[in-house]
């Protein structure tokens, strides 16, 4: 896969700053209730192109309410991944460095899979956007079903539920893969902000049925999200001509506008609360045991959010990483991707009722870990 559209791609993924990003005729509390379209960074027509080189099965399922939600299936077994990392440059040139390349080494052979994980994306992107993810996860021995979020990439289309109305969807696709035989073995949700609260909330309506949860740069809840990444993103300079251009537009238009109002505009729009839209209470009623990652750069989902879900329940466990922010840490597959497959390793062999610390290599980067429920995030 080419290295520059890897770039765009891991960099955009959960960027709300497309949010901002409207058409003259379109108000914030509009993009709040649905996006209206992926995100301008995401090649599309490339991440298509690479992935109908991959073997992978999709489908839609239609929801409780009516509305077609996409999923993809990827076996277990050996895609020929290599990524490769290095700490972002911020002195010209490319804001990162990173390499992402499929160099298969025969035929592939799908393998039994150990478990299957369910991938939920961002807001503005898609499930084909979580595949560096996704064939991490699946060389890691789990089958991996991503599934397009209403409002995103092959789905229909309603009315945004910051998670609630969206999580009722994922339940209807898991139990239709279920009775189909695509979801097979210990279950386990996979969220990056957006799609983590969706994840959480899910969890929480499936009980037993979930073994585990890792959520990644999840909100808490979604008023307090909104009040602080809209005027972070409005106040942001990326880079890149086209990028400069949207933030650019998008303060003329919105800089001045009071954000209670907006969310008001928003929930009358919706027909719920965005304020009481909590992810701590779905955390503190869940079954499932709960790994919970955040950066503490992350200006988007303060990391103060992240905190809050892990004081929510015992079973949660919590890592910061340090210097990672919200566009960042989802790279960090060469960091992360051994966590989380030894994590939910151990959770599906450990003892009933028990939810296993996270072994973390030995790197700086790691801080501030902590079991949920005990008041210390050291």
């Amino acid at each position: 896969m080419n290295p520059t559209m890897m770039r765009l791609l891991l960099a955009c993924a959960c960027l709300w700053l497309a949010a901002c990003s409207p058409s003259s005729s379109t108000s914030l509390s509009e993009r709040l209730v649905s996006p209206g379209g992926a995100s301008p960074l995401l090649d599309q027509a490339h991440i298509a192109a690479t992935i109908a080189t991959l073997p992978n099965r999709s489908g839609k399922v239609t929801s409780r309410v009516g509305v077609p939600i996409f999923w993809r299936a990827f076996d277990a077994g050996d895609y020929g991944l290599h990524y490769r990392y290095a700490r972002p440059r911020h002195e010209g040139g490319q804001p990162m460095d990173m390499d992402l390349r499929l160099a298969p080494t025969g035929r592939f052979h799908a393998q039994p899979p150990r478990g299957t994980v369910v991938l939920l994306h961002g807001w503005m992107m898609s499930g084909d956007a979580m595949l560096p993810w996704s064939l991490q996860l699946a060389q890691s021995g789990y089958r991996v079903v991503t599934i397009d979020l209403r409002n995103h990439g092959h789905s229909g289309n309603g009315p945004a539920g910051y998670g609630t109305v969206e999580s009722d969807e994922v339940v209807d696709v898991i139990h239709a893969l279920r009775a189909s035989g695509e979801v097979q073995g210990p279950l386990y949700l996979f969220g990056v902000s957006y799609g983590a609260a969706t994840a959480l909330f899910t969890a929480e309506k499936l009980g037993s049925e979930v073994q585990g949860v890792v959520a990644m740069e999840s909100f808490a809840n979604a008023g307090d999200a909104i009040r602080s990444m809209i005027p972070h993103l409005l106040a942001s300079q990326p880079t890149g001509w086209q990028a400069q251009a949207v933030a650019a537009y998008a303060r003329w238009r919105y800089t001045d506008q009071n954000m209670d109002e907006v969310i008001a505009a928003a929930n009358r729009r919706l027909g719920v609360n965005l304020d009481r839209v909590d992810v701590s209470r779905a955390v503190a009623r869940s079954q499932a045991c709960v790994l919970l990652l955040h950066g503490d750069d992350d200006q988007h989902i303060p990391v103060s959010q992240g905190r809050r879900l892990a004081q929510a329940s015992p079973r949660a466990h919590y890592i910061e990483m340090r210097g990672e922010d919200h566009i960042t840490l989802p790279m960090r597959i060469d960091l992360l991707g051994g966590v989380v497959n030894d994590w939910m390793a151990r959770d599906a062999g450990g003892p009933a009722g028990l939810c296993p610390a996270p072994r973390l290599p030995m790197e700086a980067n790691f801080m501030a870990l902590a079991q949920g429920g005990s008041g210390s995030n050291g």
